[in-house]
């Protein structure tokens, strides 16, 4: 498992929490794979008790499955809770992209672009590890930016589904488009034009279901049987 060290902040169970989730989204724990509390605890200098209570609030999400006397199992991925995390994300994140129009500073612009800069430096060398935490990171700073970031921790509760698929799309489909996308809608902000930000944002969120029949085919075992697939995209 990918580890790094217990935030100030952070409780037994909100770390073990943030750790598992981190390393599902990774594919450290690939779908399909069991998870032992005794394990995690002993890796993350804690007791087992605050482990079992982050397995469970990931089962709540779907994330986790806990079956009674035989443990944990990493869930497989459900592209109907893909889709769903898809929805909330993507009616939150087109709103927030109006606002940042609206709202953004010149130093809040400024963040974006660096943020950018650092995006093009990574994708030269396929460093997709780099990659995801900048993307999150540029979202991040766009829900900052509308002052909406009570709502950007309420989207993160759902969003495992979608960004494994993300990651697993990221590692698939070799071409610039997602920084090119970024690119874009921090041109649409600082050109004060919401209805351009608003599409281009639609379109970026949409990349995922374009790539799903490839991402498929390359890691056949990680998912629930599907509806027929028709041209990459699902009815």
């Amino acid at each position: 498992m990918h580890i790094t060290e217990q935030l100030g902040r952070e409780n037994g169970r909100d770390y073990a929490l943030r750790i598992l989730k981190d390393n599902i989204i990774r594919l450290e724990l690939e779908p399909g794979s069991s998870i032992s509390d005794r394990e995690v605890a002993a890796q993350l200098s804690l007791s087992r008790t605050p482990v079992r209570e982050a397995l469970l609030e990931l089962a709540k999400s779907k994330v986790v499955d806990i079956y009674p006397q035989r443990g944990s199992v990493v869930s497989l991925i459900d592209y109907d809770l893909v889709e769903e995390a898809y929805f909330v994300r993507n009616v939150l994140e087109t709103a927030v992209v109006e606002l940042a129009c609206e709202k953004a500073a010149e130093s809040s612009l400024e963040e974006l672009e660096s943020n950018i800069k650092l995006q093009w430096f990574y994708e030269q060398d396929r460093v997709l590890e780099k990659l995801m935490e900048l993307d999150d990171e540029f979202h991040h700073l766009l829900f900052k930016t509308a002052g909406k970031l009570q709502a950007y921790e309420m989207m993160k509760g759902m969003m495992v589904h979608f960004d494994r698929v993300r990651n697993m799309a990221l590692g698939t489909i070799k071409d610039r488009s997602l920084v090119e996308d970024h690119e874009k809608i921090l041109k649409a902000v600082r050109d004060r034009d919401p209805e351009t930000a608003r599409k281009l944002m639609a379109k970026h969120l949409s990349r995922y279901r374009v790539d799903e029949e490839e991402v498929r085919r390359r890691y056949p075992g990680y998912f629930k049987p599907a509806a027929k697939l028709a041209g990459g995209h699902r009815p």
